[in-house]
């Protein structure tokens, strides 16, 4: 290994989209101080290849079968404290950027974002501070005047992070063998986590978990 390849900063790809994870390796390899050092196409995959691999940043898709993003975000930082995590996504949710800041990763980013501020983010975080995209923070600026329910926030921060990610489903209007099919779950329990989210959300009917979940789903747009 030549002394300049043992000064780049390492990162890990985590994105079950092929084309996307080339992208970010062409980006990434392109830049003399960063280097792409494994990629993996889900959670279950990751996190063994993460802990072998022992890279500076994770760059980890929010969408991910077994584990999310989110959940494999939070068994990697119990077992490397010192990882920094990058999450992205296609979504613009200010939820999801504080899901990923409560699982403990130090980014959130849009994958339109252009190359320029997508290497921004990755050296922002890997220096040790937090990055935001301008969408984010915009939302965040915005939060006072919301006008979705106080209650109602609150009780979808209580949902987990996979009954969060059916919800956001359902908002888009998929139905359960949708869901299921993404998720590479089964209906069984793509329809138990339904039921667990209406019991959060106080809602008795799935003509008004459709109902909220559009609502949630519009006011995040």
């Amino acid at each position: 290994m030549t002394e300049s390849a043992l000064h780049k900063r390492r990162v890990f790809i985590v994105d079950d989209h092929p084309i996307v994870r080339h992208g970010f390796v062409r980006l990434i390899n392109h830049e003399s101080d960063l280097t792409v050092c494994g990629e993996a196409s889900d959670g279950a995959e990751a996190l063994p290849a993460i802990l072998e691999a022992s890279p500076d940043l994770a760059i980890i898709d929010i969408s991910l079968t077994g584990p999310n993003g989110l959940e494999l975000t939070k068994q990697l930082l119990k077992k490397c404290p010192d990882l920094r995590v990058l999450v992205m996504s296609m979504h613009d949710e200010d939820m999801c950027s504080e899901r990923a800041y409560r699982a403990g990763a130090k980014g959130y980013l849009m994958k339109h974002e252009a190359m320029d501020t997508v290497l921004f983010a990755i050296r922002t975080v890997l220096e040790g501070s937090s990055y935001f995209s301008a969408q984010t923070q915009k939302q965040h600026a915005a939060a006072p005047s919301d006008e979705k329910s106080p209650v109602e926030c609150e009780l979808i921060r209580q949902l987990s992070d996979r009954e969060f990610e059916v919800f956001r489903f359902i908002g888009q209007g998929y139905g359960s063998r949708q869901i299921a099919k993404t998720l590479k779950l089964s209906v069984k329990t793509v329809d138990a986590h339904r039921e667990h989210i209406k019991t959060k959300l106080c809602i008795k009917s799935a003509a008004e978990l459709i109902e909220c979940a559009v609502r949630h789903a519009l006011k995040n747009t």
